[in-house]
């Protein structure tokens, strides 16, 4: 990866920050939890950029636009959002579950 990628990466996620911290408290509280969740179970894509994390982020500044609180733009089940955002999406797990269908057909060829 060049310099010049990193950097504008870098100017890219600085303005998404700027954006997330622009919303209402209650936003940013489920915002966080979100993206911490993504991370841990999400996409593979999500490390390609902040893609996803925007388009929740326009949804979200839509949401507050109108008046309406987190819970309304999300549902109460905030996990069950993340997954149905994600859900034709292949995950760290789905990889980790190819490698080992692969490894144990390799092994039970021998």
């Amino acid at each position: 990866m060049s310099i010049k990628k990193i950097i504008a990466g870098k100017k890219q996620w600085r303005a998404h920050v700027s954006r997330v911290k622009a919303l209402p408290q209650d936003y940013q509280i489920v915002y966080k939890e979100i993206q911490k969740y993504l991370f841990k179970v999400g996409p593979v894509e999500l490390n390609e950029g902040i893609g996803l994390l925007s388009e929740i982020l326009s949804f979200f500044e839509e949401g507050a636009a109108a008046g309406k609180g987190v819970l309304e733009v999300t549902g109460t089940d905030v996990a069950a959002f993340c997954d149905a955002l994600i859900e034709d999406s292949k995950t760290y797990a789905d990889l980790y579950q190819e490698s080992v269908i692969q490894k144990v057909d390799k092994a039970m060829k021998k």
